[in-house]
Parts: structure tokens; sequence; C-alpha cells
């Protein structure tokens, strides 16, 4: 039977309150102790895809393997990292690297990558026009509004040559470092989970795969422009909090994630919509 648990976001302030209380302590005190390898391995992972890879894994391989693995379900982008660094999983599977590095800075955690398991392009998507051409002047679109994918989705347009952003601009970016919009585009910041509830409210939203997965969207098929995959920065990895990367049932399930069995489900589910990165 599937051993899932769902998570939702009012869990977000108690994990908020933990880290609060974790970071009063020393450097010393935020490393790590050893993990309790004895019980299963819990990993917290965002529905779609990262759950169903997780759950393929847990259903046909991690037996074999002599794996535990029990997967929890987290529908926002904050309380995995935090749950991963006060203890209460002991991993976790939605992420990539711009955007852990900027929330362990801003967050004081020490979450690390294990392993990069698969990308899911970044997309603009639209229930008004067929194609970025048809973007009006003044057209209003959707980002998301943390950090990282909000200067995704602004290098997405810019990449399709919606917008022009300014020298140096990063991983950072914000609408306010656009020096050039010629369609005199409108931004509305929104929590990324929202972006493809807002696609009846605005003329076109950038929406992170794994949204615009769980919300009917074909990536590979419905995107009007999608990120592409060569040379991409964001893949999606298993992370651990900092020392606790040799556990030896995080090694295993970072091997399994990168089976062949694991990259077979990938192609077959997802059809181009999530690529194995392996």
């Amino acid at each position: 039977m599937r051993n899932t648990a769902k998570i939702t976001t009012a869990v977000l302030a108690a994990g908020a309150l933990t880290l609060g209380l974790g970071a009063c302590g020393s450097d010393k005190d935020s490393g790590s102790a050893a993990a309790d390898t004895s019980g299963p391995l819990v990993v917290a992972a965002s529905p779609v895809p990262h759950a169903e890879i997780l759950t393929f894994v847990k259903d046909n391989l991690a037996e074999d393997a002599g794996l535990d693995l029990e997967v929890k379900e987290f529908t926002d982008y904050v309380t995995p990292n935090t749950a991963t660094e006060d203890g209460s999983v002991d991993a976790n599977y939605f992420q990539n690297q711009p955007y852990l590095d900027d929330f362990n800075q801003k967050n004081g955690t020490h979450v690390v990558p294990v392993v990069t398991v698969h990308l899911e392009p970044l997309g603009l998507y639209s229930h008004k026009f067929k194609s970025v051409d048809d973007l009006k002047s003044g057209a209003t679109v959707a980002v998301p509004n943390d950090t990282v994918n909000e200067a995704r989705a602004l290098k997405l347009l810019a990449a399709n040559g919606l917008i022009t952003l300014k020298k140096g601009a990063g991983n950072s970016a914000t609408p306010a470092d656009i020096s050039e919009n010629p369609k005199n585009l409108k931004f509305k910041e929104l929590e990324a989970a929202q972006t493809p509830r807002s696609l009846d409210d605005v003329d076109a939203a950038v929406i992170n795969g794994n949204y615009a997965i769980e919300a009917d969207l074909k990536p590979s098929k419905d995107a009007l422009v999608l990120e592409s995959a060569t040379d991409n920065p964001y893949g999606n990895f298993l992370a651990v909090k900092e020392g606790n990367e040799d556990d030896p049932r995080v090694k295993k399930l970072a091997k399994l994630l990168t089976s062949p069995e694991v990259k077979k489900f990938i192609e077959d589910k997802y059809a181009g919509s999530v690529i194995a990165s392996f």
C-alpha cells in the first residue's frame, strides 16, 4: 500500500518556529548529529513528479535493495527544507541548486544536495493565446514570487524575446531588472503553486513543471515556450542536512533514483515533461 502522508502549508508555521529556535544555537550546534539509520528513510517531496518517482522506487525497487522508504508529500517549497533541517524528515526531493543556495543563505539552514535526478522545464502557458506573438501590449503575466523562480521566469521570457534584462541580472532578478519591455507586459507575482490557477485571470503565466503537471498541463505540448534542457542548472535533486550524506539509507536511495528503471519510468510516464538528468 502506498505509504504517504499529505502535508500542507498549514504546518509551515510550526516548521518555521522549530527552525527559529534552532537558529538560536551556535554554529557548532547547527551541525548534524549522526542520523539514526535504524528506522525508515523519511523523504519529503512535492506530490508531482517527485513523490510519484519515490513511490515507484518504494513499490518496485526499495525492498530488493534493503531500503525501508517512507514518502511524505508537501505542497510548498519551504517546509521540506525546514523539516530536513530540524530532523522531522531525513531527506527531501523537490528543488534545484539556485533555489537551495538562496534558501540556505536566507534561513541559516544547512541542506546539501546528494544526487541530481531530473529536470522539470519551466514554461509559459496561456488559456487566451496560442503563441507568444499573440500576446497583446499591456498583457499581464503571472510569475512565481520566490527569488530564484521569479528570476528563472524572467530569464525564460528574455530568452524568447519578450523582455530584455539588465546586464548582470542573475538568480535574484525581478521585474525591476527589466531594461526593455516592448509589449509593456505587466507582472503579477504569485506563490509558485498558485500560478496554474491564475490562468483564467491573467493573459499568461510562467509555471514550474511540477505544478503544470499537477494542473493537467503537458509542458512538452501545452507551453507557449519551454525552458531548454541543455546546460540547465535547475535539475532537481535528493538533498539531506549537511553531515548525513553518508547515511547508508541515503546512499541506497541515491543509487535507486539514478537507476535504469527510474529513467525508464520517467520517460514513459512524463513523455518529455520531466527529463531524467542522469
